[in-house]
């Protein structure tokens, strides 16, 4: 079964042209689809309801096209049933073009804009012209209260065929209704901090690293994303850094203790005289990205130690598989920038909610041309990680970040395919998902303390919260900082950090993440 917009469409010209191109076999796929996109389905009807313009082309008895613009309310645009679309016609510059090509010819082609996230629709079909002393009840149901224009007539569109276009070449536009909502966070937050005293108290010093950074510049990339510019405060180049690696930043907690939290440096590996971080707000989390949207801003200065990488690029000449989804385009980005300054082979393929979630996109999408692939599931574009990893050079490294969903997807897929793991790099934001946890004890040999550990609490927070000094870093298992040894007990290893040997020689543990399979550990703390 051909797509109904194919079978309307793929003239013997249209396939002739594809010929020339050398694209006819990839249009041959539409003529050769399950879905005939015939029917409006509730995603093309959510769409449409939220369009207050469109484009409509007619073609007049001489074969001379005309393009119109329609517009009015959001929602002008109805969906009368899944075959059919109504509008009320509103006056005009009474000229008559697109209605009276419309008597001669009732074919109608209509393209329907979303700017901001650079989709469009495509519809296909039939018009019949209603007017008032006709239906009256049409009329009535197609008028919009709020909206004071004449109506002349109502358009009946009978749909034949629709399709999505692709988003190249779209530049985003924003209405004022979607610049308030962009930047209705930071308004939120201005009036915050304006109905605060103006002899507030300013935070003691943040942080005890060696590192002074001062925040020198803030941008808003997405609803929930927001970059924060550090440099050095005295403009002096701060420590190199290559791309993967990460900055500890320092937060204060709810419970009022100060802790850190570790984001992917985005900035191009190649300045010097900046580390941005991209911080995404997460309401439910344990408050440090809350902490940071509330109160970091121009001129505060952190103390930070100094950045670590864990997640460095392979110095080969191999080709490179970049998979990034969400906030995991963070490290990703600075790999992608590196890679193409060191003029190796690779591609990007990032995952997102939708184009307004996309952080760094349109940045991404200018820079990396014909080296970026882009997916937003709102709009029922996914990652084929089968072909994906298929398809790949026997000798291309893999390097993916994002949730631990899409992190564990690729190694599944990766193994299913017999891919050599050690290919597959990644780096986790939060540890991986685990079956329910048990509570077990823990033993501390140097000071013979015992420790409970809560199923809903890890050995490292309960070691701290128990007074213990000991060293970590990441907290999510990649970096194996946090790492002791293990005396007595089996663990449960969950960390992506420690090799075979390091955990079954060494007898090592990673207390941020790993737990206990046995009822008590004992530890050389």
């Amino acid at each position: 079964m051909p797509r109904a917009f194919a079978a309307i469409t793929f003239t013997d010209s249209v396939k002739a042209a594809q010929t020339r191109y050398h694209s006819r076999e990839g249009n041959q796929g539409f003529e050769l689809a399950e879905d005939s996109r015939s029917e409006i389905t509730p995603r093309e009807a959510e769409f449409i309801a939220e369009r207050d313009s469109f484009y409509m082309a007619t073609v007049n008895e001489n074969g001379w096209p005309y393009v119109q613009h329609r517009g009015g309310p959001a929602g002008f645009l109805k969906v009368l049933d899944e075959h059919t679309l109504g509008f009320a016609d509103f006056r005009g510059n009474v000229q008559y073009l697109s209605v009276g090509n419309l008597n001669a010819n009732d074919k109608i082609s209509i393209i329907l804009m979303d700017y901001p996230n650079r989709r469009r629709l495509k519809i296909w079909g039939r018009v019949r012209i209603v007017h008032e002393i006709d239906d009256p009840a049409l009329i009535a149901a197609l008028e919009s209260p709020a909206y004071r224009a004449r109506i002349e007539r109502a358009m009946v569109i009978t749909v034949e065929a629709w399709d999505w276009n692709c988003p190249q070449h779209i530049t985003p536009r924003y209405t004022d209704a979607d610049i308030e909502q962009l930047i209705a966070p930071l308004q939120s937050e201005l009036a915050a901090l304006r109905a605060k005293p103006l002899a507030a108290a300013p935070l003691e010093r943040l942080g005890s690293g060696e590192l002074a950074l001062v925040i020198s510049g803030v941008r808003q990339l997405t609803p929930q994303v927001r970059a924060y510019e550090l440099r050095h405060p005295a403009g002096e180049d701060l420590p190199p850094v290559t791309a993967g690696a990460h900055l500890q930043v320092p937060v204060k907690l709810p419970n009022g203790q100060q802790s850190v939290r570790n984001y992917s440096i985005a900035s191009n590996p190649a300045r010097r005289d900046i580390y941005e971080i991209a911080v995404l707000r997460q309401d439910d989390g344990t408050g440090g990205s809350a902490f940071v949207h509330q109160h970091y801003q121009l001129g505060m200065k952190l103390y930070c130690n100094t950045p670590k990488n864990d997640f460095a690029l392979n110095e080969s000449a191999a080709p490179v598989l970049l998979i990034a989804g969400g906030i995991g385009i963070t490290p990703i980005k600075a790999m992608a920038q590196q890679l193409k300054a060191q003029g190796r082979t690779f591609e990007l393929h990032y995952a997102a909610r939708s184009r307004r979630e996309m952080a760094y996109g349109d940045r991404l999408q200018r820079d990396l041309a014909g080296q970026i692939s882009v997916y937003f599931s709102a709009e029922g574009a996914r990652l084929n990680l089968p072909q994906l990893l298929s398809q790949m050079a026997d000798t291309t490294e893999v390097y993916v970040c994002g949730p631990s969903g899409l992190i564990d997807a690729v190694a599944n897929t990766a193994a299913q395919l017999q891919i050599d793991p050690m290919r597959i790099h990644f780096e986790r934001f939060a540890a991986a998902a685990h079956g329910d946890n048990r509570p077990f004890e823990v033993l501390l040999r140097r000071s013979q303390r015992m420790i409970p550990i809560a199923a809903d609490q890890t050995v490292l927070a309960a070691v701290q919260a128990a007074g213990v000094d000991t060293l970590f870093d990441c907290g999510v298992g990649n970096c194996g900082t946090c790492a002791v040894k293990v005396l007595a007990g089996e663990v449960e290893h969950r960390d992506h950090a420690l090799n075979a040997n390091e955990r079954e020689r060494a007898g090592l543990m990673c207390i941020c993440v790993s737990r206990a399979k046995s009822a008590r550990l004992e530890l050389d703390l």
